[in-house]
């Protein structure tokens, strides 16, 4: 009997309503008239603008430089001309100055020559990764060169793939592991020869088994030394810390990274954007978007450049059937909620949804009971009930003692509590004010 590895403190299972997308192969969205392209697609400090209102832009063309150690560059996604330089407010509420550019139709399509890359070391790889503006596509959008830097005195054990997209609604990374599966491969293998691990896995959920087929085939096709681990459905098995738990059986110390149990974590759709970056010299420009949920009237997954506006999206999947609930950009779980049709897609926005009305969510917030279910699904092992009490009466120093920064903002003691208590904002806000 196949074993099936999975993380085992806490987790919950929420139905995933992949069904919804996950035949839909990927489709080129045309591209739109105007694009909103912000200056802060990324961890860390914003990138700094190096064009200005009235100038011409070529697609690929770098418009922002990296302003700090974690940052990273901005390239245009399209030729044309930029209209004007504002300030927009994204979908995790982070305001930023951003490029409106005018798209010029009319450009000649670019052509992005092959370059090989078995001949190149790990600080020129680096370089071109850094050159291209690649961050972590799975959400987190930490800059990738510096992820794939290893430290002096340090080395890699283990080089572990994210295939797992265990967010409810999202296909896009499913989508690609089936039908970009040699370029993903490719990545990594690219990854591998920057950071030299001593063994390769790539993590997928139970549920995609089309994807674990394609993955085991095109490896042994290409005799790479990968090992596809296929893993339990359980909520939030795509963490890092919880994937790591389940594929290698490492817990990482508090305060500490990856690295420091001799791991590298990677997204698949990373892996993709580094064989772009690396082979095609092609920045990332564009991704992956998953467009979902009861309200889309024809749900899809989409490629799209970079600063595609939410509206440009929902009007390729013939609008909305009704009038969604709420509009969520990424998963229903660690998304962010927003309402402005006008809000641009960026490196890390994996989907677009527009949930339909649904009734557990009219329930009032009650009092706490102390029933423990929180304590119970917190795959950090944190009290959230205890952690909630204490925000809530300003001891923020007390939660930063009792592990508040570990709190990896799950949404599974939200979804568990029978209270309705809005857990995660508390978590958030308590950090906020801790870091203070």
């Amino acid at each position: 009997m196949q074993r099936i590895a999975t993380f085992r403190k806490g987790g919950v299972h929420p139905s995933d309503r992949k069904a919804l997308s996950s035949s839909c192969a990927i489709e080129q969205l045309p591209m739109p008239v105007e694009l909103i392209v912000p200056l802060s697609q990324h961890l860390g400090a914003p990138a700094t603008a190096l064009k200005q209102k009235g100038d011409t832009v070529e697609i690929g063309e770098k418009i922002g430089k990296a302003s700090g150690f974690i940052s990273a560059d901005i390239h245009s996604p399209a030729t044309g001309t930029i209209k004007e330089v504002r300030k927009v407010t994204l979908a995790n509420s982070v305001a930023c100055d951003a490029y409106v550019i005018t798209v010029d139709n009319d450009a000649e399509p670019k052509q992005w020559e092959y370059h090989p890359f078995r001949a190149l070391d790990a600080q020129e790889i680096l370089a071109i990764v850094q050159d291209m503006g690649v961050v972590g596509t799975g959400g987190a959008t930490f800059p990738t060169h510096v992820k794939l830097m290893v430290p002096k005195g340090k080395s890699v054990d283990a080089l572990v793939v994210n295939g797992v997209e265990c967010e409810p609604y999202l296909t896009a990374d499913h989508r690609l592991m089936l039908e970009k599966t040699e370029h993903i491969l490719d990545g990594i293998m690219i990854v591998a020869q920057a950071t030299k691990p001593k063994k390769i896995i790539i993590g997928v959920e139970n549920n995609k088994p089309d994807a674990i087929q394609a993955l085991r085939a095109a490896i042994n096709m290409a005799d790479y030394p990968i090992t596809v681990e296929p893993l339990k459905v359980k909520y939030p098995q795509g963490d890092e810390k919880q994937l790591l738990k389940a594929t290698i059986g490492r817990e990482i110390p508090s305060g500490k990274l990856p690295i420091d149990v001799g791991a590298v974590v990677l997204n698949v759709g990373t892996a993709y954007a580094i064989f772009e970056a690396v082979v095609l010299r092609k920045p990332l420009i564009d991704r992956v978007v998953t467009v979902s949920g009861e309200a889309i009237s024809t749900p899809k997954n989409l490629r799209v450049p970079i600063g595609t506006k939410v509206f440009d999206l929902l009007s390729f999947c013939n609008g909305t059937s009704r009038q969604p609930e709420k509009m969520i950009s990424g998963g229903p779980m660690m998304g962010f909620a927003f309402f402005d049709d006008q809000t641009p897609v960026t490196k890390g926005t994996s989907g677009v949804l527009a949930l339909d009305h649904q009734k557990e969510h009219d329930a009032p917030t009650t009092a706490c009971i102390s029933c423990g279910r929180c304590v119970a699904v917190c795959p950090m092992g944190l009290q959230p009930t205890k952690l909630n009490k204490l925000i809530e009466h300003a001891r923020y120093e007390d939660a930063m003692k009792l592990n508040l920064m570990d709190c990896k903002e799950c949404g599974c003691c939200a979804y568990t509590c029978p209270a309705h208590l809005p857990l995660v904002h508390a978590m958030k806000i308590g950090k906020k004010m801790g870091r203070k």
